[in-house]
């Protein structure tokens, strides 16, 4: 029987499959939501004004996704100097931490207590590693903790951080050892964990790589249906039959032999018709994301600070990072004696937050970035609001068991593959999903990968290993 599949979702896991799938002569079909590809790697535009939907940086250990992207894009990237920093008490901190600028910034009897706490939590740690405090207090102890990870995971998440799974924390800063940096930069011994001193960037944006892929996708005859809610996934005997989406404002059904999912887990379930067991149900409502909503800001001044980004760990104010487009692209900002600032916000829809008007936001993101001592408020002459549903899949304490759950329900269906960030619920970048998506077109064509198991070992992480010089 020859393949005949239909993708959920134009984001890089959609979109990835549908190429790799055109190359091989295999012509899928795409149903996108949206009205614009890319998901949350996507780019807005403003008043020619161009805004990420969170930073996406360039950068991955997996050779398949960076010839994948040199073939889409060419010579469309340019190459960008690193720079994040954590702003915390009106000072800079670099990140990640490295003593001599913690030490200069916290003075000598602060960093004195905080390396008191490491010591008594290396030498009474936490018996078990459950949650996210746990596992950071362990590794840098407590004071530190407070200072640096508890105030800007709780913005993220908008959860108590012991009750954040430590999974994300493994995830995410794996790597870093207080211990070891200290020894690598009093004593120069050892090897040192860094980040990459630079990454490639789409010119207009990430969002320009998933519309050129887009078109490459129809050019090999491919199929893409923008504005396609997909409303019923049918199936009988095991096996998905088709899908109904709106369309153009009617309902159409696509009827294929092999289906690729990339929307959250918790839709695709409440989408499945006729509907799954109870306990099936129940486990994906359990599924819990985060929202997200970025501040687009147009100041009235060329240049700003030069990082990529700023996480903000104050906690007087909301915003949880601040994008200088400026400085991923200049071809991002049209006016070269202009900047703009994306002021990201965490929440959920439904909240005070979420439920303020754009102009209200505006004016929020004005005070706060005065607030900070980043730029006047009567600098910004424009602003605008983008606001995206389920960026983040939550790491609460439910969340393994009920993934466990539905994983096991949807090895049932042997033509449904379930993948990218909200297809797993995973918390991944954009390589990972790109790189689960490329083994999903290889077990359409026989192979046996476990799509859950990817290991993100193999993409996204930025740091890499040095080796100090010896005294």
């Amino acid at each position: 029987m020859a393949i005949e599949p239909l993708i959920i979702g134009a984001g890089p896991a959609g979109l990835t499959a549908a190429y790799a799938l055109a190359k091989r002569g295999v012509l899928p079909v795409v149903l996108e939501k949206d009205q614009q590809v890319g998901g949350i790697a996507r780019t807005e535009t403003y008043k020619r004004y161009r805004f990420d939907i969170g930073g996406h940086r360039f950068f991955t250990k997996v050779p398949e996704v960076d010839a994948l992207w040199r073939e889409i894009l060419g010579a469309d990237f340019v190459k960008v100097p690193r720079l994040s920093r954590i702003y915390y008490d009106g000072r800079f901190y670099n990140y990640p931490l490295e003593p001599i600028n913690a030490l200069s910034n916290l003075g000598l009897w602060e960093s004195f207590r905080i390396l008191l706490s490491y010591l008594k939590w290396r030498l009474f740690p936490h018996p078990v590693e459950e949650t996210f405090e746990q596992w950071v207090m362990n590794r840098f102890g407590g004071r530190l903790y407070t200072r640096f990870f508890k105030t800007y995971t709780e913005k993220v998440w908008g959860i108590p951080c012991h009750k954040i799974q430590a999974d994300w924390a493994a995830q995410r800063i794996k790597g870093l050892d207080l211990k070891q940096a200290i020894l690598n930069a009093f004593l120069g011994v050892g090897e040192a964990k860094t980040l990459i001193k630079e990454f490639d960037y789409p010119r207009l944006g990430p969002g320009q790589m998933w519309e050129r892929c887009a078109q490459l996708v129809t050019q090999l005859g491919g199929t893409l249906h923008l504005g396609a809610d997909v409303i019923r996934l049918h199936h009988e005997a095991g096996r998905v039959r088709s899908v109904v989406a709106h369309v153009a404002g009617r309902s159409q059904e696509f009827i294929a032999t092999h289906f690729l999912n990339t929307m959250p887990l918790a839709t695709l379930i409440a989408r499945l018709d006729p509907p799954p067991p109870p306990a099936i149900l129940e486990a994906a409502r359990q599924l819990r994301y985060r929202d997200f909503l970025i501040v687009c800001l147009i100041l009235n001044r060329d240049r700003l600070f030069p990082d990529n980004w700023i996480y903000i760990h104050s906690p007087d104010v909301k915003v949880g990072r601040i994008q200088n487009f400026k400085n991923w692209s200049t071809a991002m900002v049209p006016e070269p004696t202009k900047t703009s600032l994306g002021l990201e916000y965490l929440c959920n829809a439904g909240d005070a937050l979420w439920e303020m008007t754009d102009a209200e936001l505006v004016e929020l993101g004005r005070r706060e970035l005065e607030q900070l001592g980043l730029a006047r408020a009567s600098e910004v002459e424009d602003g605008t609001v983008i606001r995206q549903r389920k960026a983040y899949p939550v790491y609460d304490g439910t969340y393994r068991k009920n993934l466990a759950i539905l994983r096991d329900y949807l090895t049932g269906f042997p033509n449904l593959l379930t993948l990218g960030r909200n297809g797993l619920h995973r918390y991944n970048n954009q390589d990972h999903s790109m790189l689960c998506a490329l083994l999903a077109v290889e077990n359409l064509h026989g192979a046996h990968h476990d799509l859950w198991d990817v290991n993100t070992e193999r993409s996204y992480h930025e740091d890499f290993t040095t080796e100090s010089p010896r005294p």
